[in-house]
């Protein structure tokens, strides 16, 4: 028996406990079941303060070189002088390999250890990295005297060590936590590890896995200004250019610019008008011709910074620009964070309708800093929680049920409940697109993420993509008009449509077309909907409701169906 849309759907619905996870910083007990990796130049005091983590925490200190030096039965600079860096690299990778994989332990790394990438993405699966940051002044006085480093051997201290910090410094920032060290006493510096490492709080991970590719979703506090240190390691050029817009440029630009510049990156910026209106072609190919005029080469990265508009803009310049630049989205509103970043949708809008020109293109990853969320205005943060609303009523019903409970919590700016809305929304919409990259499934797939749309795009189309109407104010009045659509015929109950506008309403948009007080045409509304993208053979494509969680898709809606809806919301002819 052919399985529909929902039951596919709810095949792979998440099986998550209701209330939200808390994410809370480590405690100090915490960090005893952990391995923590020291990095940093000659001289940071990484075995001194190693010791001394070590001791504090009840864990064994293990020094990388004294490692090597015990499984090689030479010292280091033998080691050197005898076979060679490249020989010394390649035992002292093995070596940290196998350190890694043992217990709890505090372990200090050599100075060029963390410079190998395969060594870096160990670290970061099997430790919390810290990184001792030292000024020039300082490691120069504290390596006086030390000829015995094979680096230094011969060489002037000052111009050696200012010429590792510039090869060294960017590629440490990508360690998970970051201390500055100078002449403080090592008991003081310990401290401060203890500090950054009780004050970090991982983020939430997960991959959208595609037939193609695959990449990560992270999503956390503070991000932007870690953008560098996670952008590194999954792009093929330390080179970028961030578009925004005139709205989010001057809030967070320049915390992205700085992060990226601390990991060595070299940046250029595009800014285009806020708004709906300037996602064109007009603004698509000036960007596109900014793109080159900066020489952009085929590894150098695009990255959206800002909303939907923005990354659909981007991403689309990213998909044409020297037939496909490296893409980034680092998505600023509740919107974007749980809708367009994720799922490869790219485009602009033309005079016969919306995203109407455009491209599948997916990002290599998507940075969600719930930080951004706190520059929103509330009618933002309702508007986005109208897509993480939807998730729950296309095919999760346990987790509309977490929206009826913590919705307001989220749309109220608790980080917390946010993170675990968007994780959440994002999973399942990843789920969703994994199966169904294209959209090419006609009766079950990626369609069903269209719940409310096909509504909330002809109300939009009507307003004129103004302002005057935000996207998700439009899907939000669109989830109870499909609703209403599905009882009217005969899929689903009275009490699931009034489930739907009570928490709608509950959170603070409009639920139905009488809140927006503007009279709309019947003929009008369904004249915009013929002309959305959905059109299958000619027909109006809606995705309908058996119950809550129970979404399908059905192209044989009466259009007599339809407009009578539209009257009884208060439309006329």
């Amino acid at each position: 028996m052919a399985r529909d849309g929902n039951d596919v759907l709810a095949s792979r619905a998440m099986t998550r406990n209701t209330a939200p996870i808390r994410e809370a910083a480590p405690s100090l007990d915490s960090l005893k079941s952990r391995r923590i990796v020291l990095v940093g130049l000659m001289g940071a005091g990484k075995t001194s303060i190693g010791r001394r983590l070590a001791a504090r925490l009840g864990l064994p200190f293990l020094d990388a070189d004294a490692e090597i030096e015990l499984a090689a039965g030479h010292t280091i600079p033998e080691l050197f002088a005898r076979f060679g860096e490249a020989y010394f690299r390649e035992g002292e990778k093995k070596v940290i390999q196998r350190l890694l994989k043992g217990g709890p332990a505090v372990i200090a790394y050599g100075g060029g250890a963390f410079m190998d990438p395969g060594t870096r993405a160990a670290t970061r699966a099997h430790a919390t990295s810290v990184w001792l940051r030292c000024a020039l002044p300082v490691l120069v006085r504290r390596v006086a005297g030390r000829e015995n480093r094979p680096l230094l051997a011969n060489k002037d201290h000052e111009t050696t060590l200012s010429q590792l910090m510039a090869k060294r410094y960017p590629i440490y920032a990508e360690a998970d936590v970051i201390v500055d060290c100078g002449d403080e006493m090592p008991e003081t510096t310990t401290s401060h590890v203890v500090d950054g490492l009780m004050g970090h709080v991982p983020p939430r991970r997960l991959t959208v896995t595609l037939s193609t590719t695959r990449y990560d979703v992270v999503i956390g506090d503070g991000l932007l200004a870690r953008a560098g240190a996670l952008l590194a390691p999954v792009l093929p050029q330390r080179r970028a250019i961030v578009v925004s817009d005139t709205h989010v440029a001057p809030l967070h630009m320049r915390t992205v610019c700085d992060s990226l510049k601390e990991n060595g990156f070299e940046t250029g910026q595009i800014v285009v008008p806020a708004g709906e209106a300037t996602k064109n072609l007009d603004t698509y190919l000036s960007v596109v011709d900014q793109l080159l005029e900066q020489r952009v080469e085929r590894r150098t990265a695009v990255i959206a910074l800002g909303g939907g508009v923005v990354g659909d803009l981007a991403g689309f310049s990213a998909a044409t620009t020297l037939r496909g630049l490296p893409f980034v989205q680092i998505p600023t509103t509740l919107l974007s964070q749980v809708d367009s970043s994720v799922g490869g949708k790219t485009g602009v809008n033309t005079r016969r309708g919306k995203n109407l020109v455009g491209a599948f293109y997916q990002p290599k990853i998507v940075l969600a800093d719930t930080g951004s969320l706190a520059t929103l205005p509330p009618r933002e943060l309702r508007a986005g929680y109208a897509e993480i609303a939807k998730a729950g009523l296309i095919g999760d019903a346990g987790f509309f049920a977490w929206c009826e409970a913590h919705g307001g919590d989220v749309a109220n700016g608790d980080r917390d409940a946010q993170a675990e809305a968007i994780e959440r929304a994002c999973a399942f919409k990843a789920a969703v697109v994994g199966d169904d990259e294209r959209e090419e499934k006609p009766n079950d797939g990626r369609a069903l993420l269209n719940l409310g749309h096909t509504f909330g795009h002809a109300l939009e189309a009507e307003y004129g993509y103004d302002g005057g109407l935000l996207h998700g104010e439009g899907v939000a009045i669109g989830l109870g008009l499909a609703f209403r659509l599905s009882e009217k015929l005969g899929h689903c109950t009275r009490a699931d449509v009034d489930r739907v506008l009570s928490h709608v309403a509950g959170v603070g948009m409009a639920a139905d077309l009488r809140s927006l007080n503007r009279r709309f045409s019947a003929a009008t509304l369904i004249g915009h909907m013929r002309r959305d993208k959905k059109m299958r053979d000619g027909a109006l494509h809606f995705v309908l409701a058996r119950g809550i969680g129970q979404a399908f898709t059905s192209s044989d809606v009466p259009p007599d169906a339809v407009e009578e809806l539209l009257r009884e919301e208060g439309c006329g002819a």
